[in-house]
């Protein structure tokens, strides 16, 4: 089976990104916003397309294209491709809003079903946050040194809740970035430099802290 590998698109700053993925991240969130699902679809398979949940780079809202159908009430139809061309379900805009929530608020009953996603206990939301926590400390350890870079903190609740094997966090200047996958309810986070031998370091995250159980292999 193929491995289905994610791509957080975190970076928020506009300056630290190449000019033609921003402003394709503002073509998409252009069309998405008015409901032009064929000119969203088309762009999202497109040569020079960006990622299925890429907000507006330089935005306030953190609305994806799935957030934007939702919104709008878009055709089962459109939310069904979105999702098979690697939308998620459990990503929250900057109010913490899923699709689902924006759906059921707006009061578009068709697409509750085809946004559903994965109910969060309190128990599991402690759990997220401990690890967004601990996953934010060891980003600003590992890039230390580096310019600063404007990001949004990965969702570790993405992680856990989307039928991903891993989600890739790639941060500017690193040359490398961050993998992240779920092994026994524990969140495993290789890091590394591509043009820096031997800076390979792997972590456990736990609610209870984060350890370094691995380096050199990279």
């Amino acid at each position: 089976m193929e491995q289905q590998r994610g791509t957080w698109p975190g970076v928020v700053d506009p300056e630290v990104l190449k000019d033609t993925v921003v402003a394709a991240s503002h073509r998409l969130a252009d069309a998405a916003k008015v409901g032009a699902w064929d000119t969203v679809l088309h762009q999202l398979t497109s040569s020079h397309a960006v990622g299925a949940n890429q907000w507006r780079i330089g935005g306030s809202s953190w609305f994806s294209p799935l957030h934007q159908a939702a919104w709008l009430g878009a055709p089962v139809g459109v939310v069904d491709r979105l999702v098979e061309l690697g939308a998620w379900r459990s990503l929250r805009t900057a109010d913490g809003a899923r699709p689902v929530d924006l759906a059921r608020d707006r009061g578009h009953a068709h697409l509750v079903d085809a946004l559903a996603t994965s109910e969060v206990t309190a128990s599991l939301r402690r759990r997220h946050d401990a690890w967004d926590s601990h996953l934010d400390a060891l980003v600003a350890e590992r890039t230390d040194g580096l310019p600063p870079v404007a990001y949004r903190p990965v969702a570790t609740e993405v992680a856990a809740l989307e039928p991903l094997d891993s989600l890739w966090f790639p941060y500017p200047g690193m040359y490398g970035g961050f993998s992240l996958s779920l092994h026994r309810n524990r969140l495993v986070v290789e890091s590394w430099c591509r043009v820096a031998g031997g800076s390979g370091q792997a972590h456990v995250i736990t609610s209870g802290g984060c350890v370094l159980v691995e380096e050199g292999f990279v």
